[in-house]
């Protein structure tokens, strides 16, 4: 495994513009101590794909042999696209989760992608065509922090013929996919039918979708920073509906999109964000939604997501000792959510007491204690006199080194560990998500 810090990643499909990157990244590491590793994926939807891979292993051998820092890792996703699901969407997004883990385990934790200016502006409309708001009109960001890996797109503003000349110039061989135009997929009808006719109309039109996809990344940027403030939460994360009625109802629209988003990976539907507008103000108790992969659960004056029940293995929630003394959010072995660590200037526990924590599910017998003059009573118990939701029930407990309980989810903190007055290295609050955490 290369040291981290010392290798970068490029996502290669084999075609122009990615063994292009792949080429003039390792050209511009050779000689420094930085090691590049091309990361590629086998799609099993074609029947090239292994021909590809032959003409990439094949590819990468020679150029190393000529002295360029390079390897090949390489992967073939399993499973297929689910019965309805689209096959780009289920592609893509196996896609990028077996580029993160290769990244990973190569020691990268930067991976170059190589779309350009034509990609942008294709985004741009597809995203507009499909009803997308701000958020997708961005189209695709030249930088992000994902998965523990940053993604980025050095040639984002770079047009494809600039790319051509240097494969010419090189002489790169790379390969040619058919499905570039397939006129089943979205994409592909853009470049065959549409850009000919728009660039004929509109010769700027590259230039000025990949602009307009700027100001709205600004536009994004500002509506998240808007759906922070006005979003009031519970300690584990439920959408409070009193101080969310409060506001006007295209902010009410604003935080249901961000919130929905951030707690279940899934970007909310607009039908979905129209129901919750017209019902959730008279909704009972109990109320559901269908979203994502679970569904949204009204309950004690707020709003909650539900991951759907998976059927985890007898080891998948297995104790594990995890340090939880840096603030952000910290995932959990076979949980399926996170655990946030905050700063906090009292009530909290001691940060050096969250150096080895563990984590597991309830056993039976645990006592939680509310409150300093209170008496430590049976989970059961202390969910029942809080009102906690079964969902919540559900969560990790935490237990100091000391064998002292310090965590319920959907409890909080039990008093019997708390501080009030900040010690050396300071206190932390904790709070369970229920969900990807992302």
């Amino acid at each position: 495994m290369t040291r981290r810090g010392a290798c970068v990643a490029v996502a290669v499909s084999g075609g122009r513009d990615s063994t292009a990157l792949l080429h003039a990244t390792a050209r511009a590491a050779r000689g420094s101590r930085l090691q590049v590793v091309a990361l590629h994926v086998h799609h099993g939807l074609m029947p090239q794909a292994d021909d590809w891979l032959i003409h990439l292993q094949r590819q990468c051998a020679r150029w190393a042999r000529s002295g360029l820092p390079l390897t090949l890792r390489h992967v073939r996703l399993e499973g297929a696209p689910a019965p309805g699901q689209s096959v780009e969407a289920w592609a893509r997004r196996e896609r990028y989760r077996a580029l993160a883990e290769m990244a990973r385990a190569a020691g990268a934790d930067t991976v170059l992608l190589a779309h350009h200016r034509r990609d942008q502006a294709e985004t741009v409309l597809l995203q507009a065509l499909r009803g997308g708001g701000p958020r997708g009109w961005a189209a695709m960001p030249r930088h992000v922090r994902r998965d523990g890996i940053t993604w980025l797109r050095p040639w984002l503003d770079q047009p494809g013929e600039a790319i051509e000349a240097y494969v010419r110039r090189h002489r790169l061989t790379h390969v040619m996919d058919s499905s570039n135009a397939d006129p089943r997929f979205a994409r592909s009808r853009m470049r065959t039918a549409v850009w000919p006719a728009l660039l004929t109309a509109f010769p700027g039109a590259e230039v000025a979708l990949g602009a307009a996809a700027a100001r709205a990344h600004e536009a994004a940027q500002c509506l998240a920073a808007l759906a922070d403030i006005d979003a009031d939460l519970t300690a584990d994360g439920g959408l409070l509906r009193a101080a969310w009625l409060d506001k006007l109802p295209e902010r009410r629209a604003n935080v249901l999109r961000h919130w929905t988003a951030r707690i279940s990976g899934h970007s909310a539907a607009q039908t979905l964000i129209e129901r919750l507008l017209l019902e959730w103000p008279q909704a009972r108790e109990g109320a559901r939604w269908p979203h994502g992969a679970g569904e949204l659960a009204c309950h004690a004056g707020a709003l909650w997501w539900l991951p759907a029940r998976s059927s985890p293995g007898p080891d998948a929630r297995a104790a594990v000792t995890l340090d939880l003394r840096m603030p952000g959010r910290h995932a959990l072995p076979g949980w399926p959510g996170v655990i946030e660590v905050r700063v906090v200037d009292a009530d909290g526990i001691a940060a050096d007491a969250l150096r080895e924590v563990r984590v597991g599910p309830r056993s039976g017998g645990e006592q939680f204690q509310t409150g300093p003059r209170t008496v430590p009573r049976a989970l059961k118990k202390a969910f029942q006199a809080a009102g906690v939701a079964a969902w919540l029930r559900e969560g990790p407990l935490l237990w100091l080194a000391d064998g002292r309980l310090a965590f319920v989810a959907g409890l909080g903190v039990d008093a019997r560990v708390r501080q009030y007055a900040a010690p050396v290295g300071g206190l932390r609050s904790l709070a369970w998500h229920p969900g990807p955490g992302s």
